[in-house]
Protein backbone atom coordinates (compact mmCIF):
# COMPACT_ATOMS: atom_id res chain seq x y z
CA UNK A 1 0.00 0.00 0.00
CA UNK A 2 1.33 3.31 -0.88
CA UNK A 3 1.89 4.98 2.54
CA UNK A 4 -0.17 8.96 3.30
CA UNK A 5 2.47 11.45 4.12
CA UNK A 6 2.07 13.68 7.04
CA UNK A 7 -0.48 15.77 5.97
CA UNK A 8 -2.83 13.19 4.32
CA UNK A 9 -2.77 11.48 7.07
CA UNK A 10 -4.02 14.29 9.34
CA UNK A 11 -6.64 15.10 6.63
CA UNK A 12 -7.82 11.70 6.54
CA UNK A 13 -8.14 11.07 10.17
CA UNK A 14 -9.71 14.87 10.78
CA UNK A 15 -12.45 13.82 7.81
CA UNK A 16 -12.90 10.21 9.87
CA UNK A 17 -13.81 12.91 12.86
CA UNK A 18 -15.97 14.83 10.88
CA UNK A 19 -18.24 12.22 9.71
CA UNK A 20 -18.67 11.07 13.28
CA UNK A 21 -19.51 14.48 14.89
CA UNK A 22 -21.73 15.08 11.26
CA UNK A 23 -23.97 11.51 11.60
CA UNK A 24 -24.46 11.94 15.52
CA UNK A 25 -25.20 15.33 14.98
CA UNK A 26 -27.81 14.59 12.60
CA UNK A 27 -30.11 14.15 16.02
CA UNK A 28 -30.24 17.96 16.60
CA UNK A 29 -29.10 19.81 13.82
CA UNK A 30 -30.03 17.68 11.00
CA UNK A 31 -29.08 20.07 8.16
CA UNK A 32 -25.86 21.80 9.72
CA UNK A 33 -24.83 18.03 10.37
CA UNK A 34 -25.02 17.31 6.26
CA UNK A 35 -22.47 19.50 5.86
CA UNK A 36 -20.46 18.52 8.56
CA UNK A 37 -20.58 14.83 7.38
CA UNK A 38 -20.59 15.96 3.67
CA UNK A 39 -16.92 17.81 4.44
CA UNK A 40 -15.62 14.86 6.67
CA UNK A 41 -17.08 12.10 3.66
CA UNK A 42 -15.69 13.98 1.03
CA UNK A 43 -11.65 14.62 2.85
CA UNK A 44 -11.86 10.46 4.17
CA UNK A 45 -13.04 9.51 0.84
CA UNK A 46 -9.99 11.55 -1.30
CA UNK A 47 -7.64 10.68 1.19
CA UNK A 48 -8.65 6.43 0.69
CA UNK A 49 -8.09 6.91 -2.88
CA UNK A 50 -4.81 8.40 -2.50
CA UNK A 51 -4.07 5.36 -0.53
CA UNK A 52 -3.04 3.13 -3.47
CA UNK A 53 -2.01 -0.27 -4.01
CA UNK A 54 0.64 -1.03 -6.27
CA UNK A 55 1.57 -4.71 -6.12
CA UNK A 56 -0.05 -7.85 -7.59
CA UNK A 57 -1.66 -9.81 -4.57
CA UNK A 58 -4.62 -11.15 -5.35
CA UNK A 59 -6.54 -11.05 -2.67
CA UNK A 60 -5.55 -7.51 -1.23
CA UNK A 61 -6.74 -6.23 -4.89
CA UNK A 62 -10.07 -7.32 -3.85
CA UNK A 63 -9.89 -6.21 -0.42
CA UNK A 64 -8.96 -2.66 -1.35
CA UNK A 65 -12.00 -3.00 -3.99
CA UNK A 66 -14.17 -3.38 -0.91
CA UNK A 67 -12.78 -0.45 0.89
CA UNK A 68 -13.54 1.70 -2.25
CA UNK A 69 -16.87 0.10 -2.29
CA UNK A 70 -17.23 1.63 1.75
CA UNK A 71 -16.56 4.87 0.59
CA UNK A 72 -18.46 4.96 -2.19
CA UNK A 73 -21.58 3.80 0.53
CA UNK A 74 -20.40 6.77 2.87
CA UNK A 75 -20.93 8.92 -0.36
CA UNK A 76 -24.28 7.58 -0.91
CA UNK A 77 -25.35 7.88 2.33
CA UNK A 78 -24.53 11.69 2.05
CA UNK A 79 -26.68 12.10 -0.77
CA UNK A 80 -29.27 10.39 1.19
CA UNK A 81 -28.96 12.33 3.79
CA UNK A 82 -29.44 15.52 1.65
CA UNK A 83 -32.63 13.85 0.28
CA UNK A 84 -34.42 13.47 3.65
CA UNK A 85 -33.29 17.04 4.73
CA UNK A 86 -34.58 18.50 1.36
CA UNK A 87 -37.24 16.28 0.71
CA UNK A 88 -36.90 15.25 -2.36
CA UNK A 89 -36.53 12.02 -4.45
CA UNK A 90 -37.50 8.78 -3.29
CA UNK A 91 -35.56 8.35 0.27
CA UNK A 92 -37.46 10.81 2.69
CA UNK A 93 -36.68 9.56 6.06
CA UNK A 94 -33.43 7.36 7.61
CA UNK A 95 -32.35 5.27 4.84
CA UNK A 96 -29.17 6.70 4.69
CA UNK A 97 -28.15 5.37 8.06
CA UNK A 98 -28.64 2.03 6.18
CA UNK A 99 -25.17 3.30 3.98
CA UNK A 100 -23.51 4.26 6.55
CA UNK A 101 -23.79 1.07 8.25
CA UNK A 102 -23.02 -0.65 5.48
CA UNK A 103 -19.92 1.28 4.66
CA UNK A 104 -18.71 1.15 8.36
CA UNK A 105 -18.99 -2.94 8.33
CA UNK A 106 -17.00 -2.99 4.93
CA UNK A 107 -14.03 -0.37 6.23
CA UNK A 108 -13.92 -2.07 9.61
CA UNK A 109 -13.65 -5.52 7.46
CA UNK A 110 -10.63 -3.98 5.49
CA UNK A 111 -8.74 -1.91 7.80
CA UNK A 112 -8.55 -5.56 10.00
CA UNK A 113 -7.81 -7.65 6.44
CA UNK A 114 -5.53 -5.84 4.41
CA UNK A 115 -2.71 -5.33 6.94
CA UNK A 116 -3.41 -9.40 7.73
CA UNK A 117 -2.37 -9.79 3.94
CA UNK A 118 0.36 -7.65 3.66
CA UNK A 119 2.47 -9.22 6.31
CA UNK A 120 2.24 -12.88 4.45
Amino acid sequence: MKELNTLENLCFRIGAVLMLIGAALNIVHPYISMFIYGIGTLMFTLMQVRAEYEGRNVTVMRLRRQQLLGCCCFVLALVMMSMQQHQWGPFRRQEWIVALTIGCVLELYTSFRIPQELKK
